[in-house]
């Protein structure tokens, strides 16, 4: 779906951070949406935590740089950090490239999937949120 120049697949789950959530079998994939990778500008670093570390929704467990902006990473839900993606170690700009495929930073095993369903999904939601958003950010 696109909401003005920003392309946001309405298949996806959001979280207000601006994070997007895609559902593979029993793990949850997570990454930067095209609203805030366009807002960030060229993504130059992006933190790695281990595997295996223990996720509590809400709470902040990576980063993200660009050249104007350091970002916080928050678990979209309870779980374990199951993958990270290795490749955005030497080529963090595939964010910007495909945050969508490419560009996908995180895989969660979530403790209960029904978490999934407090996040932002459904095309009349997303473009509600979105264009609050847009506007919020015009006006700063």
């Amino acid at each position: 779906m696109q909401i003005e120049q920003y392309n946001m697949p309405d298949e996806l789950y959001y979280e207000e951070n601006h994070f997007w959530v895609r559902e593979e079998g029993d793990v949850l994939v997570m990454g930067m949406d095209d609203f805030a990778q366009t807002m960030a500008g060229e993504i130059v670093y992006v933190q790695l935590p281990d595997e295996g570390k223990k996720l509590k929704k809400g709470k902040k467990f990576a980063k993200v740089e660009s050249g104007k902006w350091l970002g916080k990473v928050y678990a979209p839900v309870n779980g374990e950090l199951v993958a990270v993606n290795e490749e955005l170690e030497t080529s963090p700009e595939l964010i910007n490239d495909d945050c969508y495929g490419k560009g996908w930073m995180y895989k969660i095993k979530p403790s209960d999937m029904g978490e999934l369903q407090e996040l932002i999904h459904g095309a009349e939601a997303v473009e509600k949120w979105l264009l609050a958003e847009i506007e919020k950010y015009a006006e700063e």
